[in-house]
């Protein structure tokens, strides 16, 4: 491997912690956004590593020769043209464990929040309704004697399974493949799953391959008395869906931590009172993503001076250092 120092860009916003490594470890050079069309020819001679937490698409990396790695601050990398960067023999990094304890305590957390309405409850209080109005009126739901399914037995999901054993309830899952060493009922199918269970917690992926994969048909096999959380990404539901099972009450309630087109969230969603929604907070702790900054650097240093990268994704795991 070469021994001068690479140069980096960064393209729109960075966690400042990873930022401020990059600057340190390498060159650092920066745009206002992930454009091809303002990659200066400098850019393009020099650049070798991207660090980003933005779409990086097939024209970016194109106008990029001399690029051989993209880190990607996020465990999803749906935003990265992976398939074009392997094409390219450019290698994808994500940052996958550092956060999946925080995301699955989100996801129990973001459960209860929905079954219990314990932020509305919290609101009874503070705006006076106790005082003036009495107590807070009894939640329909509970999480006593649910079936829970999870769609998506990755580490995350395993995590969140692991937290609910804890709970008593019974515990299925789909994923494409049954997963080895898995306790846990496989559903080949997610709408076999929707049938046999009352509660979906969704950890899927974005992507072509998961677009709006949960749709009105699983809505109406969750039942009435179904409840829908997703932290996962919201392209993998068909909103206007969602929002029209909740308005009907073919579900009983919804807590989403992601949205199609964030930060704008449908008003059909926004308006239904029987959900529970945060603004894609699942990871977002100090100390976690601190943890997922310095994933995003370490790949960085460790293919610059060995050549292998920490955590790579599927697409370019094959990837080999330029000679």
């Amino acid at each position: 491997m070469s021994n001068e120092r690479p140069t980096i860009l960064v393209p729109g916003r960075l966690h400042d912690h990873a930022a401020k490594r990059v600057g340190n470890e390498f060159d650092l050079v920066t745009i206002d956004r992930a454009d091809a069309k303002l990659i200066t020819p400098a850019m393009a001679k020099s650049v070798r590593g991207i660090a980003a937490m933005t779409v990086i698409d097939a024209a970016l990396i194109d106008a990029l020769p001399n690029l051989e790695i993209i880190a990607n601050f996020g465990v999803g990398y749906d935003a990265v043209d992976a398939k074009h960067a392997a094409t390219r023999g450019v290698m994808v990094t994500n940052t996958p464990d550092v956060l999946t304890e925080e995301v699955a305590d989100t996801a129990l957390g973001l459960l209860l929040n929905t079954l219990r309405e314990l932020p509305k409850a919290e609101t009874w209080l503070r705006d006076g309704s106790w005082a003036n109005k009495g107590n807070y009126p009894f939640s329909r739901l509970t999480l006593r004697g649910r079936k829970v399914g999870i769609l998506g037995m990755g580490r995350i999901g395993q995590a969140i399974a692991r937290r609910l054993e804890g709970f008593g309830v019974d515990i299925s899952y789909h994923n494409r493949r049954k997963v080895a060493d898995v306790p846990y009922q496989w559903h080949e199918t997610l709408l076999g799953m929707a049938k046999a269970v009352d509660t979906i917690i969704s950890v899927a992926p974005g992507g072509a391959a998961t677009e709006k994969m949960v749709g009105m048909d699983v809505f109406k096999a969750l039942g009435p008395d179904g409840v829908f959380i997703n932290i996962g990404r919201g392209s993998t539901v068909d909103e206007d869906a969602l929002a029209k099972a909740l308005t009907d009450g073919l579900i009983a309630a919804a807590g989403l931590d992601v949205f199609d087109v964030e930060p704008k969230v449908r008003p059909g969603i926004l308006a239904a009172p029987n959900t529970s929604l945060l603004p894609h907070v699942g990871s977002a702790s100090v100390a976690t993503r601190q943890s997922m900054a310095d994933l995003v650097v370490d790949n960085l240093v460790s293919w610059f001076a060995r050549g292998e990268p920490l955590t790579p994704v599927p697409e370019t795991a094959s990837v080999t250092p330029r000679r």
